[in-house]
């Protein structure tokens, strides 16, 4: 019996998974750095010592790569669960189901130095929380991605369901981007004077939310209902591993995307610190220019949508990786353009509203159909794997950035004395280079355009 359509209102509650998701990996990438080695003039306290490692790697970069590289290894093993499963309410849901609490929990935990000052003891506990939480995590993300080739059927239809997961994602990078806005709050409705504790209670608070959101998928899709691909693979890990690498776009995809997303841990990462350093504005802009960011690319996604149909997915990818990168060379030089810094700011975030748009809503459909391909060559329903793989990738670019951001702030992070923070823009503008010419090398099958008969 062929799986039933996913009417609109569960396309809808698919897309809640990602917000959830979404204010959680956003808070901890945005938040991170600037909460335990703030700025000089942010009012927070420092909670990890700046410490060199062979006169390179900050202990910042270090623990960052110890939770992604413990998070790496996990996600093929989830991934293999997943397509493995023979769970009677399906592959996917119940590994979610599960994965909730722990990951909002070891979320606001990692906002719980266990030392009020500069100590070790807060490097060590944050190694261990943000473990946790990036386990949490993968459980939830990996199935849940692994749904959209088999909620869907058409490029058309996979197309659409990434826009909505897509408008989940921005939404979540929203309300991470407001956490000192409503830390602002928090301090004037609680009368709350510590800046630190207003920080931490708005985090526990957005992480109640995003858990409470993420039940809402696993609460209203029936997996077994509307999914079309239910037959468990049976292959082993590493095999299953290496036949997903053998795919030749795959790979190409696979590099662009690591590029892409190391380079937007780097923004994610000092957009705190280049507001605040940079054009010497309040930390409160960051959310601001957040909202101005994303709701730009919001009118970006019908165009999207028809392009992708009319053109291919290839070329749009493209130009937005060559616009990003003229993007990330422009942060090199803020401050030092003859225009006020709310003009160049909002200049700089409007023009990445379509690499933003663009750039999220075609890689998941990209690899849906690269995922559904396999499996009617192979027939082995591996889609967990595609994505365990490539969320492995994705965590990895998130690590290096944040770990590359925090190691440049060696070299200046605060007023006067910000060159680290500068050179960012120099190693995003690579990056998207690098993303641009390797995707050049991806083999898109052109789309069909029907013709009209007068």
């Amino acid at each position: 019996m062929p799986a039933a359509k996913l009417p609109f209102k569960k396309q809808l509650s698919y897309a809640c998974g990602m917000i959830g998701w979404s204010i959680m990996t956003n808070t901890i990438i945005v938040m991170l750095p600037y909460f335990y080695l703030p700025p000089s003039n942010s009012g927070l306290v420092p909670f990890v010592p700046q410490l060199l490692l062979f006169g390179v790697l900050n202990i910042m970069s270090i623990i960052a790569a110890s939770g992604r590289l413990v998070d790496a290894f996990y996600d093929p093993f989830i991934g293999s669960l997943s397509d493995k499963s023979e769970n009677k309410k399906g592959r996917r849901i119940p590994f979610m189901k599960w994965s909730i609490l722990p990951a909002a929990v070891f979320c606001a935990l990692t906002f719980c130095p266990l030392v009020k000052a500069e100590s070790i003891h807060n490097a060590i506990w944050l190694t261990f929380t943000l473990i946790c939480f990036f386990m949490g995590a993968t459980t939830y993300i990996i199935p849940y991605n692994a749904l959209l080739p088999e909620l869907t059927d058409t490029a058309a239809e996979k197309v659409k369901l990434s826009s909505f997961q897509q408008v989940g994602f921005v939404i979540g990078i929203i309300i991470s981007a407001l956490i000192n806005n409503f830390a602002d709050l928090v301090q004037s409705s609680f009368h709350v004077t510590n800046r630190d504790s207003a920080v931490q209670y708005t985090i526990w608070g957005v992480c109640v939310f995003a858990g409470l959101i993420m039940l809402v998928p696993v609460l209203s899709i029936d997996e077994k209902k509307y999914s079309t691909n239910t037959k468990p693979s049976h292959l082993p890990v590493l095999l299953a591993i290496r036949k997903t690498f053998s795919q030749r776009n795959f790979k190409y995809y696979l590099i662009s995307d690591f590029s892409y997303y190391m380079a937007l841990s780097i923004i994610s990462s000092g957009l705190l610190f280049f507001v605040t350093v940079l054009l010497r504005l309040p930390e409160s802009m960051g959310g601001l220019l957040m909202l101005t960011m994303v709701l730009g690319s919001l009118v970006f996604y019908p165009l999207i949508n028809y392009l992708s149909k009319r053109q291919g997915k290839k070329p749009i990818v493209l130009f937005s990786f060559a616009l990003l990168s003229l993007i990330f060379a422009m942060i090199y030089f803020l401050g030092k353009f003859p225009f006020s810094p709310k003009v160049q700011v909002y200049t700089l975030v409007l023009c990445a509203a379509f690499p933003l748009a663009s750039l999220g809503i075609l890689p998941n459909a990209i690899l849906a159909e690269i995922a559904e391909k396999d499996a009617k060559e192979s027939g082995e329903n591996r889609e967990g794997m595609f994505f365990a793989v490539k969320y492995l990738f994705v965590k990895l670019g998130q690590t290096l950035g944040i770990a590359l951001f925090a190691f440049l702030t060696v070299y200046g992070k605060d007023p006067g004395h910000d060159y680290g923070l500068r050179l960012n823009g120099i190693c995003g503008f690579v990056l998207c280079m690098v993303a641009f010419f390797f995707f050049m090398r991806f083999r898109e099958k052109k789309p069909r355009i029907k013709k009209t008969v007068n």
